[in-house]
This record gives structure tokens, sequence and C-alpha cells, in this order.
């Protein structure tokens, strides 16, 4: 009779090593579930920038189908709410006289780790010929 009562019950090993597995494996799911929440920021400044960035290009498009690209900016910053993201445009000469490489870069961030997204496409000058 007393082995049954001795087979009844956990010990106190017993228990605490099971707190143990428990207390890890809740620690790590607190872990995994930070970055998740810090991966999501990222994934969403990332997703701003390049929205951001394709506005700054159809702006830079409309100037020069307008024939107004000498009134264009090269660097800002964008207005509320986007102010911690700031922009550059960046021109290139092609092999075609009338078309023009355009770079968009949206920065944001501190300096030191510099994020950034580009963007590129091409815009035809007003007036100009595609012959070369």
């Amino acid at each position: 009779m007393d082995r049954l009562r001795e087979q009844r019950g956990f010990s106190l090993l017993e228990i605490m090593v099971a707190l143990a597995v428990v207390a890890i494996a809740l620690t790590t799911l607190l872990g995994l579930g930070n970055r998740s929440i810090g991966a999501q920021g990222e994934i969403q400044r990332l997703t701003q920038a390049t929205m951001l960035a394709q506005r700054t290009l159809s702006e830079v498009e409309t100037y020069y189908t307008l024939g107004r690209e000498g009134e264009l900016a090269m660097t800002g910053v964008f207005d509320e709410p986007f102010q911690e993201y700031r922009w550059e445009i960046e021109f290139s000469e092609t092999l075609l006289p009338a078309v023009q490489q355009v770079d968009v870069r949206v920065l944001w961030g501190p300096a030191e780790r510099m994020e950034k997204i580009d963007i590129a496409s091409f815009v035809f000058r007003a007036g100009g010929s595609l012959r070369p």
C-alpha cells in the first residue's frame, strides 16, 4: 500500500523541471513576438518609402510632360505626416538624346544606418526627338 502512495503524485523535482521547460518556451515565444513587431515596422517603413518614391517619380514625369523640368527641386523632405522621409532626384543621359533616365531615392532614419529605396524610370524631354 505504501508503494501505491508514492507513485500517485509528481515529485517536486518533476514539477520544477516542467516549470523550467514552460518558462523557456514562453521566453522564446515572447522574443519571437518582439522580433515580429520589429520586422513589421521595418516592412511598413519600406512600403511607405516605396509609395513616396513612386509619387515623386510621377511628379517628375508630370513636370517633363508639361515642359517644366527646370522648376524641379533635386532634393527635399516630404510634408507631414511623412517628414521623416527625404528624397533626391538624379538625371542621367541615355543613348537617345530625347530620353533621360531619372533615379528617385527616398531616405529615412539616421544617417549611419542609411536606409533608402531607389527607383528608376525614363522621361521623354518635351519637344525632343527620338532620332539619335
